[in-house]
């Protein structure tokens, strides 16, 4: 099994920061988003992580690789807990990949079909990070096991759906027959609704180069390599155990902040004394 990160794009939401800093380092406190996924990875037991980036996005090689000056002071200090902080993942494989045009999604899952090969994969959007056990790219592998087939992550959403990609789901309530984008309230086919993060078996690829032959120009999405499975039935989704950080905004960006540091004994700290404080002035006020 193997990891893919798609992280090649502008993060233009984010400007002006993500002029110079790509959107995938951006923080969720201390920790890169990006850093969120690849700790999803490896606690799934994925060892090969492939990331698609591109020209202005060097940094994040240099993040997961060794800072060698820096681990000798802090080792020479004796600060052992620094130490481990700046470690890259153990027994784990990056690649790094360049899409060198922006043509899409499905565009920049071609660049990793060789690296790939035979093998089923998890592909993650780093919009969408998990907090939570077990880890998001587990629980697809879980169903991928039960049943052969890929794997959609999807959440369960009751109120309106209209602003999403949502599962029209088979009979069976397991097998994804379509994805009905931005439904018209009270024409939704269901409230699971789409996120980043999907596992492909391997013919996904090959629908994906076929449709890419069939391409007429601009970009290029995955939707037509998915597509194909779901008409084949050959689809499943998996709702989500834990909780999804969605960072593809900065509203979602500054919640999703909150939500981890809620996690953290230390941060919920500052979050109480600031709520305390916050309902004080209002009393006043």
């Amino acid at each position: 099994m193997k990891g893919i990160i798609v992280a090649a794009g502008y993060g233009t939401r984010f400007l002006p920061v993500t002029k110079t800093i790509p959107k995938e380092m951006l923080p969720v406190v201390n920790v890169p988003s990006i850093a969120f996924i690849v700790d999803e990875f490896v606690k799934s037991g994925i060892e090969d992580i492939i990331i698609i980036s591109s020209r202005r996005k060097k940094v994040l090689e240099d993040y997961f690789d060794r800072e060698i000056e820096l681990e000798s002071v802090f080792e020479k200090e004796g600060k052992l807990d620094r130490l481990e902080r700046i470690k890259p993942p153990v027994n784990v494989r990056f690649a790094f990949v360049r899409q060198q045009r922006m043509l899409g999604t499905g565009h920049a899952l071609l660049q990793v079909k060789e690296l790939v090969g035979n093998d089923a994969c998890v592909v993650a959007y780093p919009d969408d990070l998990h907090i939570g056990e077990p880890p998001l790219a587990a629980q697809l592998m879980a169903s991928w096991r039960e049943t052969g087939c890929s794997v959609m992550a999807s959440v369960y959403e009751p109120g309106d759906v209209s602003r999403y990609g949502v599962l029209d789901i088979a009979a069976d309530g397991k097998h994804v027959r379509a994805i009905v984008e931005k439904p018209s309230r009270g024409t939704e086919p269901s409230h699971e609704v789409s996120i980043g993060r999907y596992l492909y078996t391997p013919e996904f690829f090959h629908y994906l180069a076929e449709g890419w032959e069939r391409h007429e120009g601009g970009e290029y999405y995955h939707i037509y390599a998915l597509n194909k499975l779901m008409n084949e039935g050959k689809v499943v989704y998996r709702r989500l155990s834990g909780q999804r950080l969605d960072t593809g905004e900065p509203e979602g960006y500054l919640d999703a902040i909150l939500r981890y540091a809620d996690t953290v004994p230390s941060l919920r700290k500052v979050l109480d004394s600031y709520m305390t404080e916050r309902k004080g002035s209002i009393v006043k006020s």
